[in-house]
C-alpha cells in the first residue's frame, strides 16, 4: 500500500527558518534581541524516491524573528548546492546558489547560522523565490529572536542546531524532505532562575507551616481525647461507687411495695415480691435492683423522673434533670461520696 504523499501550496509569503550557528556569527548576533517572542511548531516529513512516506518528526522550539510575519507556511527543504565542490552552509557566499527543481511550487532554504547577519541570509533566498530558509546554531541549541529589518513579508523562523542537522542528516542521504511550520499563538514567556527560586522557597515554606499547623492540632487533639477519657473513667468509676452507696432492701411481708396498687417497677413492669432487692433512689422512686443498676451506669438518671443521681449525691456539678448520660456532657467529678 503506497504512503499518502504532501502537496505543496504557494503561499503569500516566503518563509526563512534560521537554524543557528557557529562561532562566526559575530555579525548576525549583533541583530539579535533577547526579548519574548512567539514560537512555532515545525513538522518535517522524509519521503524517499517514489514519494513514500519513511520519517516523520516535529519540534516546538521553533522562534519567529523579530521582524518576520507570524503566518504558517510549509515548502520543500534545499540546501545550498556546491560550488567549486566547497557547500556555503551558511549562504553568505556571493556565489551561493540554489538549485530549484522546476516543478517546484515552494521550497525552503536550510541554512547554518553565523559569518553573515540574519538579513543577508534571508535575501539570499529569497532571491531564489524561496518560501522558507532553516539556520541552526552550532554553539548551542537554544534559539533567538532574530532582528531581519528590511525582509519584507518573508516569514523567518529559527529552529535549534540538533533539529536542523538531523534534517540536514536526511538531505545528504538524498530524501526529499518536507516541512511545514504552525505558529504558537500567545508570547513565549521565559522564566527567570530567580523566579522560580523564590516561587520554590515560597512553596517550601508554606508546606512547612501547614505541617507544623497539622502536628500542633493532632497534638492537641490528642491531649484533648486523653484528658476526656481519663475524666470519663474517672467519673464512671466515681459512678458505680456512688451507685453501690444507694439504699437498697429486701422487701418484706407487710411493706408498702407488697401492696397492690403500689407502682410496678418502672423498668422490667412487674409487681414487687417477697424477699426481691429493691433500691431506692434519692427522690424516693423503687426499683428493682437488678432492673436499674444497669440502667443507672449507663445514664446514671431516675428512670422515671430523671433525676441525676451524682448530682443528687454531691459527685458531681453542673449536671441538672434531664441529664443524657454518665458519659455524655458531663464535668470533671469533684469527689466520691463517703
Amino acid at each position: 500500500m503506497m504512503s499518502p504523499r504532501w502537496n505543496c501550496f504557494r503561499g503569500p509569503s516566503v518563509l526563512v527558518l534560521v537554524l543557528t550557528g557557529s562561532v562566526l556569527a559575530a555579525r548576525s548576533d549583533r541583530n539579535s534581541v533577547s526579548e519574548e517572542y512567539v514560537g512555532a511548531t515545525v513538522n518535517a516529513t522524509v519521503l524517499d524516491g517514489r514519494g513514500n512516506i519513511v520519517h516523520m518528526m516535529s519540534s516546538n522550539d521553533g522562534t519567529y524573528g523579530q521582524n518576520s510575519p507570524k503566518v504558517d507556511t510549509r515548502g520543500v527543504v534545499i540546501v545550498p548546492a556546491p560550488h567549486h565542490g566547497v557547500v556555503d552552509r551558511q549562504g553568505c557566499d556571493p556565489n551561493t546558489r540554489f538549485l530549484v527543481p522546476p516543478r517546484s511550487i515552494h521550497w525552503v532554504a536550510l541554512l547554518q547560522r553565523g559569518n553573515c547577519t540574519f538579513k543577508e541570509k534571508i535575501l539570499k533566498a529569497s532571491a531564489y523565490n524561496a518560501t522558507a530558509v532553516l539556520i541552526y546554531n552550532n554553539s548551542t541549541d537554544k534559539t533567538v529572536k532574530m532582528g531581519h529589518e528590511g525582509t519584507g513579508d518573508t516569514v523567518a523562523v529559527m529552529i535549534t542546531e540538533a533539529y536542523g542537522k538531523e534534517i540536514l542528516s536526511h538531505l545528504e542521504r538524498n530524501l526529499t524532505v518536507l516541512v511545514s511550520v504552525v505558529g504558537q499563538r500567545g508570547p513565549i514567556k521565559n522564566i527567570s532562575r530567580g523566579s522560580l527560586v523564590f516561587v520554590s522557597i515560597s512553596f517550601i515554606v508554606l508546606m512547612i507551616i501547614l505541617s507544623a499547623w497539622l502536628i500542633f492540632y493532632f497534638i492537641q487533639k490528642i491531649r484533648y481525647s486523653s484528658t476526656r477519657d481519663r475524666s470519663q473513667r474517672h467519673l464512671g468509676d466515681a459512678a458505680k461507687k456512688a451507685i453501690g452507696k444507694l439504699t437498697t432492701r429486701t422487701v418484706k411481708r407487710g411493706d408498702k411495695e407488697t401492696d397492690p396498687d403500689f407502682n410496678h417497677c418502672a423498668v422490667c413492669i412487674e409487681a414487687y415480691q417477697l424477699n426481691d432487692v429493691v433500691r431506692i433512689l434519692p427522690c424516693k422512686h423503687v426499683f428493682h435492683k437488678v432492673c436499674v443498676d444497669p440502667w443507672l451506669n449507663e445514664h446514671c438518671t431516675c428512670p422515671m423522673c430523671k433525676l441525676n443521681i451524682l448530682k443528687a449525691l454531691g459527685i458531681m456539678r453542673g449536671a441538672g434533670r434531664g441529664a443524657s448520660g454518665c458519659q455524655s456532657g458531663v464535668q470533671q467529678p469533684e469527689g466520691t461520696a463517703e
